[in-house]
């Protein structure tokens, strides 16, 4: 009885530990502002500076030719509410920097779409009142994403449909 219920408790271990692992490979995109859940810094929001996030990202699959990340706050009045869209960002990048201009945006070939606030460019978190979550997602493509710069959310996630090889978030909290 004991051998059978040792083999039961290492399966069960080897198991998890091969989940574990299986899960560490995904893909990864996080902000070292702050930890997922946790509260966005004001300097990133309307209420500051209203600087864009930093953001890093780790594990993409070999395949991606590109990425595309997009910032939205599902919590708004209206629904889901977008704060900033970028794509053609080369597959090679690990990061991007706190508060991108569009100089360096435009620079390096990188697009921005149009975000909710009807503009081109990053918004910051600025919810009318409570608290909102913010997520950035990020998506690796087996295609270049260099479609012309302005385009919705809705818009580029038609073009690339298809060409999704992974996607990762991350989450932020800002309160007003």
């Amino acid at each position: 009885m004991k051998k059978k219920y040792f083999l039961f408790l290492a399966s069960l271990l080897f198991f998890c530990i091969l989940l574990s692992a299986q899960e560490e490979q995904k893909m990864k995109v996080w902000s070292p502002a702050f930890g997922y859940g946790e509260e966005i810094p004001v300097k990133y929001s309307c209420d500051g500076a209203n600087i864009s996030i930093p953001i890093y990202f780790a594990l993409l699959p070999e395949e991606s030719r590109s990425l595309v990340l997009i910032m939205d706050d599902p919590d708004a009045p209206g629904g889901d509410f977008v704060h900033w869209i970028l794509y053609n960002i080369p597959a090679d990048r690990k990061f991007l920097p706190e508060d991108m201009t569009p100089l360096q945006i435009k620079k390096e070939d990188i697009r921005e779409g149009l975000s909710n606030f009807g503009k081109i460019g990053y918004g910051g978190p600025c919810p009318p009142s409570g608290t909102h979550r913010y997520y950035i997602r990020l998506y690796a493509l087996d295609i270049p994403s260099d479609f012309e710069p302005g385009l919705s959310r809705d818009d580029l996630l038609k073009r690339i449909k298809g060409h999704v090889l992974a996607e990762a978030k991350w989450m932020g909290l800002y309160s007003r």
